[in-house]
C-alpha cells in the first residue's frame, strides 16, 4: 500500500510534524493544547487550532490506510454497544472486533433497536467484504432480529461473558471520552472515533503475549508502517 504523502501538499509544516501531532493526539489521552505544548518543548511552534485541523483532515485518512493494510478479518466477530454522552444526551457506540481484537468498525447511533443493529450489520458487511462464521453478542434482542434478516447463516452466540473481547475494546475509548469531557455532536464523535479506532490499536499490540524483545521488534515494525503510510521522507 503506497504512502499518502500527496495529501500534505500546500501545508507550511513538513509531514514529519503533521504526522507526529496526529500520532500524539490519537495514541495518548492528550488535548490539542497539550500536543501544542509537547511540540513547543521540541522547539516547534504550532497552535492547538492547527493541530485540531490536522487531526480532522488527516486522522481518518491515516486510519483508512491502516485498515486497508490489515489482513482479512477473522471468522468470529464480537459485537457490543455502550452508552456515550454527546452534548449531554445519551447515544450508543456500536463496535465490532474479531477474535484477535482487531477493530472492524464503529458506529455512533441514537438508538439500539433492530433498525440500528441492522444498519450496523450491513455497514460491517460492506466495510469488510466478509460474513463471519460466528457472531458473539450480549443478550440484546435487537442483534438476533437483525442477524436473522441480514446474516441468516451466521451462528449466533449470546452471553455477557463471551463478549469480553468487544467490551475490552471499549476501554481506550472510555479513557479518551473522559479526557475530552465528552463529545459535542454525533458527527464529531463519529469522525474522531473512526480515526481513533484505526490509529490507536495499531500502536497497542497484545503486549501481554509478547516477550520484551518481541514487543520492541513489533513496535519498530509498526512505527515503520506508520512512517510509510503517512509519507515521511525517511520511509520513502
Amino acid at each position: 500500500m503506497g504512502a499518502v504523502s500527496l495529501s500534505h501538499k500546500g501545508h507550511r509544516y513538513p509531514v514529519e510534524v503533521i504526522s507526529h501531532c496526529v500520532w500524539l493526539y490519537h495514541r495518548f489521552p492528550l488535548s490539542f493544547r497539550e500536543v501544542e505544548e509537547l511540540m513547543l518543548e521540541r522547539g516547534i511552534v504550532v497552535s492547538y487550532e492547527t493541530v485540531r485541523r490536522w487531526c480532522a483532515k488527516f486522522g481518518q485518512r491515516y486510519a483508512g490506510v491502516l485498515r486497508r493494510r490489515q489482513l482479512r478479518p477473522g471468522d468470529k466477530w464480537h459485537l457490543d454497544e455502550v452508552f456515550i454522552k454527546i452534548n449531554g444526551e445519551q447515544r450508543y457506540l456500536w463496535r465490532a472486533v474479531d477474535q484477535d481484537g482487531n477493530v472492524l468498525d464503529i458506529l455512533v447511533q441514537d438508538r439500539r433497536d433492530k433498525a440500528a443493529a441492522r444498519r450496523f450489520l450491513r455497514r460491517l458487511m460492506k466495510r469488510t467484504g466478509a460474513v463471519p462464521r460466528v457472531m458473539v453478542t450480549d443478550k440484546l434482542r435487537s442483534y438476533g432480529a437483525a442477524r436473522r434478516e441480514v446474516m441468516p447463516c451466521v451462528e449466533p452466540r449470546q452471553s455477557k461473558y463471551l463478549d469480553n473481547r468487544a467490551e475490552n475494546s471499549h476501554q481506550p475509548t472510555r479513557q479518551r471520552e473522559r479526557a475530552m469531557k465528552g463529545f459535542r455532536s454525533t458527527g464529531a464523535a463519529q469522525r474522531f472515533l473512526s480515526a481513533f479506532s484505526g490509529i490507536s490499536p495499531h500502536f497497542r499490540p497484545r503486549r501481554h503475549l509478547m516477550t520484551t524483545p518481541g514487543y520492541r521488534t513489533e513496535m519498530t515494525v509498526r512505527f515503520a508502517i506508520w512512517d510509510h503510510i503517512t509519507g515521511r521522507p525517511e520511509a520513502a
